[in-house]
């Protein structure tokens, strides 16, 4: 399953430069802001000084965005302030946030923002409060934007333009937990992780919410926080299976949960279940061509990986990462780009 590389055909940028595929592995292309290929079988816990790098990695943390290259080494590096989605787009540029509203085009090769969106002061959102924690390109050249604080989805062109909107229904509307990540199925309904409200809510064309579901609280109580510590239900990303079924990882939760369209677990992986692995605020989730699954581990200290892959029948890790004391505590935002060969790399 190859999980939507969309195509950003809105200009020539998007399709003149060079986007070239590997053919040395067979893993799938990356979409959602965290994704990776495993190789080595790795169940052990990886110390802060050590790495089992064995892919090549673009990710946010404290340097910045940074590109990882399989024997560890940095083989680019940008000084960029936090963000909170990323996409690797055709052209090679990436597609990801500046600020907490302007979501942006960045060219590698320069490191100069080539394209710009400002949700802050366009489309009326002069004088809101707004926030941006999730965007994704589109097959027609659009791009899909969720706006925290105004409480919307907006589909715009590459001249700024509104071409599409739904409002989202928030019942604890927050410019900072409106939203995490949202995705556009294809069926062109919207799969949203609405934080505060510790739903996932399927939204179609017209704004209806024609599936939601609560994350559990599984008879615990909330304790506020974003570490391994803390409890909640306050998710960060949901992604629509090919079985129909709906994956889910539930930041704060720390846990993935797999439901059915009528709303039953079928599987599921909590804080303690990975040997040697402590589960803190679980983000970003990927389904590679193997089947495996990769999430995202967040604000879980040194000694632990921000990235895991693992096998979802055995619920055996197959590969993990740890970084932490390069990159920090606040990974929440990654991509393996090991199929893609970039001219800004070479």
């Amino acid at each position: 399953m190859i999980q939507r590389l969309q195509a950003w055909i809105g200009s020539s940028r998007a399709t003149t430069a060079s986007f070239r595929l590997r053919t040395t592995r067979r893993a799938a292309l990356p979409v959602i802001a965290a994704t990776l290929i495993g190789f080595a079988i790795q169940t052990s816990p990886v110390s802060a000084d050590e790495t089992t790098d064995q892919h090549r990695v673009l990710l946010h943390g404290k340097k910045g965005l940074v590109v990882v290259e399989p024997d560890g080494s940095i083989g680019w590096q940008m000084d960029w302030g936090g963000i909170h989605d990323l996409h690797l787009l055709p052209n090679g540029h990436i597609l990801t946030r500046q600020g907490p509203a302007t979501v942006v085009e960045i060219d590698p090769s320069s490191k100069e923002v080539v394209w710009s969106y400002d949700c802050g002061k366009r489309g009326g959102n002069e004088g809101k409060r707004i926030e941006v924690h999730a965007f994704e390109p589109l097959p027609n050249g659009n791009l899909m934007i969720a706006e925290s604080g105004a409480q919307r989805l907006i589909e715009v062109n590459r001249d700024g333009e509104i071409v599409h909107q739904i409002a989202l229904k928030v019942e604890n509307p927050n410019a900072h937990t409106d939203t995490r990540l949202v995705r556009r199925l294809e069926s062109g309904n919207y799969l949203v992780a609405h934080e505060a409200d510790g739903k996932a809510h399927e939204y179609n064309r017209d704004g209806d919410v024609v599936w939601e579901y609560e994350i559990p609280m599984f008879g615990k109580q909330a304790a506020r926080g974003h570490g391994p510590e803390a409890f909640g239900n306050r998710l960060f990303a949901a992604l629509r299976m090919d079985n129909g079924n709906t994956l889910i990882a539930s930041g704060n939760g720390h846990s993935v949960l797999e439901v059915t369209p009528d709303k039953k677990i079928v599987w599921e992986i909590h804080q303690n279940d990975l040997p040697g692995i402590r589960l803190a605020w679980v983000t970003t989730l990927q389904i590679l061509d193997n089947g495996n699954y990769v999430l995202g581990n967040c604000h879980a200290g040194p000694g632990q990986p921000i990235l895991i892959e693992l096998e979802p029948s055995t619920k055996k890790v197959i590969w993990q990462l740890d970084r932490f004391k390069d990159f920090g505590n606040d990974v929440s935002n990654s991509l393996i780009i090991d199929n893609i060969e970039l001219d800004w790399l070479n």
